[in-house]
């Protein structure tokens, strides 16, 4: 009786370990929407380094006019 307790025990450990490997529909779309927001923070950043480079262009020109109004 005992050896057929540690058998079953044992069968049905190795049945959950195998049960464990395959993703299910839930952690698949869980995936699918990491890979989604961390697509949306690359963009984001993205865009947020174009507006820096942008707003550095528009102080420079800003800056160029001041002196180009100064010398005349």
């Amino acid at each position: 009786m005992k050896y057929r307790i540690v058998g079953l025990l044992a069968m049905s450990l190795l049945l959950g370990l195998a049960g464990c490997e395959k993703k299910g529909p839930a952690e698949q779309a869980g995936e699918k929407v990491d890979e989604a927001a961390a697509e949306v923070k690359e963009g984001a950043q993205d865009a947020g380094d174009a507006m820096k480079d942008a707003a550095g262009d528009v102080k420079d020109a800003a800056e160029e006019a001041a002196d180009d109004m100064k010398k005349d």
